[in-house]
């Protein structure tokens, strides 16, 4: 391997190299919005819809406020609320879980497996059985978190649903451009939810997000509920919905970056090979499962202990490389979930692999502008502490 680098400080993130490359385009457009006073859900927001979809080979796509709203529509429309069960990995971020807490429905937490960090399909099934025969709570709906951009097992998860009845829904917040059997994350699940937040592998500045689905009718019905229920007329209002628009500016940006995103997503999973040339005999590194294209939103690798990651990070920080624990603590941990774990499942089976990872995880630098001599500068400094 080559060790070329350059003199740009290594970032966790970098959104200064990519806004050099496109930053006149964005003052165009951002002037166009400011001339046009159309700043919310303008012509640019209806653009970057039709343009999502394609990318993601999904029939629609309707933009919204942010990723947490993408989950929280997607599951208004199906009508979860009360009495309805929602799986969910035990490992990932708070805004799986709040969404059908905040919708009056209990989240089921799920184990995950170490070996891609997403929903354990065993685990899946044997909560399912268990909450039916518990007989409390209706299993209601699936959501399958593509953590760090590695895609679930998406097909056993639909298998599941379908014999089961429920809804799938994929939280791909962090794996927008992933693949699996050579069809994007977008098009798999019933709905996929999207966040453009702006450290994402397609990021906005500020919040943003969308909803990829096949179905028309849902689409429909997205549209409404991210606009206050209303009809075929701004102040005909079928239904509760809420204020989940996108702000025109940030599609604006997002059309600017799309057409980067190919070429960035390549460029990342360049580095994670890199990455794991300079690691796998050192560290745990992630793996790709069989068929899947990370769009390796995240790199974490995962360590022997939570001492020796205590040793490393302090070894990293020495030498001026960042470092990131996600997630500290698993959700059944989390107080704000301490109740809805156990009206949910109690006594239910232990989730070990969720609150081991928590302990053992670290996400290193990445983004699409890092350098072989940064990464290998970013592999010493881990090799150095362990």
């Amino acid at each position: 391997m080559t060790t070329e680098t350059t003199a740009r400080p290594i970032s966790l993130f970098d959104m200064k190299a990519q806004q050099a490359l496109i930053r006149a385009e964005m003052n165009t457009r951002i002037a166009k919005v400011l001339d046009s006073g159309a700043f919310v859900n303008g012509p640019e927001v209806r653009e970057v819809e039709e343009k999502l979809a394609a990318f993601a080979g999904a029939r629609h796509a309707v933009g919204v406020s942010s990723g947490t709203d993408a989950l929280q529509i997607a599951m208004m429309a199906e009508k979860i609320g009360p009495g309805d069960a929602v799986f969910l990995p035990a490992f990932t971020y708070t805004a799986t879980a709040e969404v059908p807490l905040v919708l009056g429905a209990t989240p089921v937490f799920v184990d995950v497996a170490e070996d891609g960090f997403n929903i354990d399909i065993a685990d899946l099934k044997r909560r399912i059985t268990l909450v039916k025969e518990q007989g409390k709570l209706r299993p209601r709906a699936v959501v399958g978190v593509d953590l760090y951009g590695l895609p679930a097992d998406w097909p056993a998860i639909l298998e599941i649903c379908r014999a089961e009845g429920m809804f799938a829904l994929d939280d791909a917040a962090q794996a927008f451009g992933g693949a699996l059997d050579g069809k994007r994350l977008g098009a798999w699940a019933d709905a996929t939810a999207l966040s453009f937040y702006p450290t994402k592998t397609l990021g906005c500045y500020g919040d943003g997000g969308a909803i990829l689905t096949n179905d028309a009718d849902r689409a429909e019905l997205y549209r409404s509920l991210r606009t206050h229920g209303e009809g075929k007329t701004r102040y005909e209002v079928e239904r509760t919905g809420m204020n989940g628009r996108l702000d025109t500016i940030q599609a604006a940006i997002l059309l600017c970056k799309l057409p980067l995103l190919e070429q960035e997503l390549a460029s990342r999973t360049r580095i994670a090979g890199w990455y794991a040339e300079r690691l796998a005999n050192h560290v745990v590194v992630p793996r790709e499962r069989p068929g899947a294209q990370s769009a390796w939103g995240l790199y974490t690798v995962i360590l022997p202990d939570a001492a020796t990651r205590d040793r490393v990070m302090a070894a990293m920080k020495q030498r001026g490389v960042p470092s990131a624990i996600y997630y500290p603590k698993p959700l059944h941990h989390q107080p704000a979930y301490a109740a809805a774990h156990a009206a949910g499942l109690p006594n239910g089976p232990v989730l070990s692999t969720s609150e081991s990872l928590c302990e053992r995880v670290l996400s290193l630098p990445m983004h699409p502008y890092l350098d072989e001599g940064q990464v290998a500068a970013v592999a010493d400094a881990l090799i150095a502490g362990l």
